[in-house]
């Protein structure tokens, strides 16, 4: 075991987050509550895991790969609950879970891509920001947002995460490249998806557009 293993609180949904991206949360059910007060009080962040399909509440079974939520704009609310932003920073793998709290919570190590030859990431860094730059930018003038101004991130490990978190792709295509260690493995998949994704939301707006000029006319 790792001496970098640390104690941390699971929480289970039925979401991907990776490092680098946020997630806006609503906080209701008791012990969720509990595990926002116990973080709080002990200054630390929590986990959030993917819960696998054939999981059934309150048992929910994660994913043994997750990421490290940091907690910002809490805002605790009238009925208890409580609004809050959870921040990826680093992935996590579970060693041990733990039943002993009224949420989910285990012992976790570090988990990392290993690394790789830095001109091969460039050049794929390079492509995938191209492509999901173009796919980004689609997506915005569907919802009459193409106004927004994007920042993608500059390492080829955190723009593949980024992707990872943005592609409208299953969760479980979203757990495998959480859980993958190879950053140019990610990218290249990426890439590929994009490659497919970007025409196809092309031909959709050139059919939106076609449509409205028509029932304007």
């Amino acid at each position: 075991m790792s001496t970098t293993a640390i104690e941390l609180a699971l929480f289970p949904l039925n979401v991907v987050l990776f490092p680098g991206t946020v997630l806006p949360l609503h906080i209701f059910e008791a012990r969720y509550r509990q595990m926002i007060m116990d973080c709080q009080q002990e200054m630390k962040p929590f986990g959030v895991v993917l819960i696998r399909p054939e999981s059934e509440q309150p048992d929910e079974i994660p994913y043994s790969v997750g990421t490290v939520a940091e907690i910002r704009n809490l805002d605790k609310l009238d009925d208890g609950g409580y609004n809050l932003i959870a921040v990826g920073t680093r992935r996590f793998q579970i060693v041990e879970q733990y039943h002993d709290k009224p949420y989910l919570s285990g012992l976790v190590e570090p988990y990392e891509d290993v690394s790789e030859p830095i001109y091969e990431l460039e050049v794929l860094n390079e492509q995938a920001r191209d492509l999901f730059g173009r796919y980004l930018g689609m997506l915005l003038e569907a919802m009459n947002e193409d106004d927004v101004q994007t920042n993608l991130p500059a390492t080829a490990e955190s723009l593949s995460h980024f992707i990872a978190y943005f592609l409208e792709i299953q969760d479980e295509r979203k757990q495998h490249f959480l859980e993958l260690t190879s950053t140019r493995q990610r990218l290249r998949e990426e890439i590929g998806i994009l490659r497919r994704e970007v025409p196809f939301l092309r031909q959709i707006i050139t059919r939106q557009i076609s449509d409205e000029q028509t029932r304007l006319n």
